[in-house]
């Protein structure tokens, strides 16, 4: 009697597998997204059981929503229809060569495309993942893995006297590495809720370095990625915090406190790389750069240790660094307050070959970065700028590191 319910169960078990194994290829077996010849892309979703599918992403136009702070721009969606099978579909107009981010609403409820395996974590958000080409060179070809050379891509555990901690970066090296020596090294800095992961794959690092210097449009380097978080061994899920969710400023809320800047432990994840890769040690050989927080960290390094870099960098850069120093009123900090004149001083006084400047018409830190050019043009230092369209988003970070790694180490 027990053999044929023990028979019995496990028959029901393996229906209820099966159907539901059938549940998840109905679901995958449609191609999405399909990029077209014109530079569309249709999305697809089977489920005839659905009741309403809308598709939201980077690629739309973005749509405008009252907060408590005030208007905001929000993804823009749009919606799938339904066919007589029970299929989904929408297609976009022609897109722009680039990378875009997607999710599908379905019933009300945000979910990841079950058609499309390549996805991408911003801070907590996961989000389905695209590109458009349309011809070799632009940027959707620029962010693709060609057949070209391949760098390697590490990431490297390295000690942190100045925070007490093992810390862990990534790290780029070129294709040939093993056969050169006294390589340049980018240090490449992320933003706010970000961590080591972010540039190597919201950033599209390694692509956009294996074909620039496959072009010869950017000498072999070193790119090294650490992580900004100084409260912070490893990215969430990869240190001994466990698997706490990820957030905007998440790091902060961790103990335990830091017990120095970025900036002031900056030299530690210079030592190692210079002790453990085969790179030049001079200034002429260094580069920092990077986003948001990671620009502000850029801007604060440079001024700590003037003359140890010979290229700057700063995309979109978020300069409070300091309580006193709001986003609109830049300006009058810089004018206020001896020290940080004496370290821009100092910066300049040093000649780097290469200052560069870089954000977003409608970025919400673009009157900051305002005031710091207008305060550099008072005083004469030399610096270059670059603006772009759009706002405060890895569409134009991916542009700034193309365009900054073709104009160093020349």
């Amino acid at each position: 009697m027990k053999t044929r319910i023990y028979l019995l169960s496990f028959l029901l078990l393996a229906i209820s597998g099966i159907q539901a194994q059938e549940s998840l290829w109905s679901l995958t077996d449609a191609e999405s997204p399909v990029i077209n010849k014109d530079g569309s892309v249709t999305f697809y979703y089977a489920d005839p059981a659905a009741e309403s599918v809308s598709v939201s992403g980077d690629f739309l136009p973005p749509a405008t929503i009252d907060t408590p702070s005030g208007k905001m721009e929000v993804q823009g969606s749009a919606a799938l229809a339904r066919d007589e099978n029970g299929v989904w579909s929408y297609t976009t107009a022609p897109l722009a060569p680039e990378l875009y981010a997607y999710t599908l609403t379905v019933n009300g409820v945000r979910m990841l495309d079950p058609a499309n395996v390549y996805v991408n974590r911003d801070v907590s958000s996961l989000m389905n993942i695209f590109i458009v080409s349309r011809a070799e060179n632009d940027k959707g070809d620029l962010y693709s893995v060609n057949d070209v050379p391949h760098g390697n891509v590490s990431k490297v555990w390295y000690d942190s006297p100045s925070l007490k901690m093992k810390r862990r970066m990534t790290v780029y090296t070129p294709a040939g590495y093993e056969d050169g020596k006294d390589y340049p090294v980018l240090y490449l800095l992320h933003g706010a809720g970000g961590d080591e992961d972010a540039w190597p794959t919201l950033g599209r690092t390694a692509q956009i370095m294996d074909n620039l210097i496959a072009a010869g449009k950017a000498v072999p380097m070193i790119v090294v990625m650490p992580n900004g978080n100084v409260n912070c061994e490893a990215a969430p899920g990869e240190w001994s915090k466990g698997m706490y969710k990820p957030t905007f400023e998440g790091s902060l809320k961790l103990d335990p406190k830091p017990l120095a800047s970025m900036d002031e432990s900056f030299k530690d994840i210079v030592e190692y790389v210079e002790s453990h890769y085969k790179v030049a040690k001079d200034r002429q050989h260094r580069a920092v750069c990077g986003l948001s927080m990671g620009g502000g960290h850029s801007f604060a390094i440079a001024n700590r240790y003037p003359g140890m870099f010979d290229y700057v960098g700063l995309f979109s850069a978020g300069l409070h660094i300091h309580e006193q120093a709001g986003f609109d009123k830049f300006y009058d900090f810089l004018k206020a307050d001896k020290d940080i004149q004496d370290k821009l001083a100092a910066v300049f006084a040093a000649k780097p070959a290469l200052y560069w400047i870089a954000i977003g018409n409608t970025d919400f830190l673009y009157q900051q970065n305002s005031d710091l050019r207008r305060f550099l043009d008072e005083k004469g230092y030399g610096y270059e700028y670059l603006e772009t369209d759009g706002g405060h988003i890895w569409r134009n970070w991916r542009v700034y590191l193309t365009e900054f790694a073709q104009r160093v180490f020349k």
